[in-house]
């Protein structure tokens, strides 16, 4: 792999600020402020500095080469427009698209996910993955999470005080995806450990302080390894078919047409980063909402019908992908702005979810039974809305409402500490006793 040159992260970082200190709206004489992951307080919570660019500075070019939209209404429309693109060779030339090519060099795989491709090839994948995932068999995987739940309840009821995170959140997401694939018995520590490497890639290029040449090799190492491990499991799953995910998955057909070995090999995989990462942050970042609002959990301790829309507030209030990005294929316009082609457009999911024109002057307050909980848009729109959003929500659903049931002294034992991820944005040390 040939490393090309790369502005370093510090570098970087000061010619934002610069431009940052300098620039003005030419009509309004209004400083400017840029998408900033280092801002002080961000990893704690990033929504202040999401507040200020909703407000002064909501469709920007970039100073690292991308162009960042953060109100729900921009958001909205970029992630929802057929006409935009997710295939990286869309990109014009510059350092975004040299980032991002040397990361998928060695890498094909990327290229078959449903979640890289665009139509005709994403209509076709999409339509096979999608008669496994059908509302009546995530309805039906209930009374196998509910089992999940309780008996990891059953494990920590006499812990006393444990990391929340590491014993309920994480692992529960992680055995409902193995269980529902019908996999064999693996190395499931490995497993986590290649998956946790897989998460880097996902996040914003060009901002990433982890993505460099020592990470990238990594990266590409764990995506080799687990790619592997994928092959021999599907082998051996063709010749051991069962009631299983796995198993609907190589048997799908739409017009004629099966899933290839690689095509499998993706959806596989990623199934294992958006099914585990983002449930294990929707349930750990629900409960630290929660517990930092007594007030919301004692209403939904009281009134435990309302946990279907609390798992939507919890989605809206602290999204557990904070971004997702489109390419331009022509001049697009949002506002007075005109994008040109070939740009990568980072939509802001986290800041769209926070932004006041949709949910009102209490957008940065947590409650339960808000009635527009549901217009959040964590789990992206239009034709790449995320195809395992209901069996997400439905873990949610069952771990959170009978958590918050068995244990009705739950608290915070001490201070939240967060992943670091600017994307996939999570708590990983939950201190709690019951």
């Amino acid at each position: 792999m040939m490393i090309t040159e790369a502005l370093s992260m510090t570098d970087t970082i000061q010619q934002a600020a610069a431009i940052q200190e300098a620039g003005t709206h030419q009509d309004t004489d209004t400083t400017l402020e840029f998408f900033n992951p280092f801002t002080p307080g961000f990893e704690e919570s990033p929504y202040e500095h999401y507040r200020t660019l909703r407000d002064t500075h909501p469709v920007q070019e970039h100073p690292m080469g991308f162009w960042f939209v953060s109100r729900h209404a921009d958001v909205s429309k970029v992630v929802r427009d057929a006409r935009m693109s997710v295939v990286s060779r869309n990109l014009a030339a510059g350092p975004i698209s040299e980032q991002i090519n040397l990361l998928i060099a060695d890498a094909p795989l990327k290229r078959v996910s449903m979640v890289v491709t665009d139509p005709p090839d994403h209509t076709r994948l999409r339509s096979l993955v999608g008669k496994v995932f059908t509302p009546r068999s995530i309805a039906a995987m209930e009374p196998m999470i509910t089992g999940l739940v309780d008996a990891s309840l059953d494990r920590i009821a006499d812990a006393g005080a444990f990391n929340l995170a590491e014993a309920f959140a994480y692992p529960l997401p992680f055995t409902v995806i193995t269980t529902m694939l019908g996999m064999p018995d693996s190395d499931p520590k490995r497993l986590l450990e290649l998956t946790e490497m897989l998460v880097i890639a996902l996040e914003p290029p060009g901002v990433n302080p982890e993505f460099n040449l020592k990470m990238m090799m990594a990266v590409e190492e764990a995506e080799v390894e687990l790619s592997g491990m994928m092959r021999e499991i599907i082998e051996w799953k063709r010749k051991n078919p069962a009631d299983d995910v796995l198993t609907a998955l190589i048997q799908a057909e739409h017009n004629g047409d099966l899933l290839t070995n690689e095509e499998l090999v993706a959806q596989v995989m990623l199934l294992y980063l958006a099914g585990h990462h983002t449930t294990v942050n929707l349930i750990g970042n629900g409960v630290v909402a929660l517990l930092r609002n007594p007030d919301q959990l004692a209403l939904l301790q009281s009134n435990p019908d309302l946990i279907g829309n609390a798992v939507e507030e919890f989605l809206r209030y602290e999204s557990p992908l904070q971004e997702t990005s489109r390419i331009t294929v022509a001049p697009y316009q949002i506002g007075d702005r005109e994008i040109p082609a070939g740009a990568l457009v980072v939509a802001c999911l986290g800041s769209a979810n926070r932004d006041e024109r949709v949910f009102g002057p209490d957008a940065d307050m947590l409650r339960i039974d808000r009635e527009q909980a549901r217009q959040h848009v964590s789990f992206s729109l239009g034709a790449h809305h995320c195809l395992g959003s209901a069996l997400g929500r439905l873990e949610a659903r069952v771990a959170i409402g009978r958590l918050v049931a068995r244990f009705p002294r739950l608290a915070l034992a001490g201070p939240v500490r967060w992943n670091g991820r600017i994307n996939v944005r999570g708590a990983k040390e939950i201190p709690v006793t019951v």
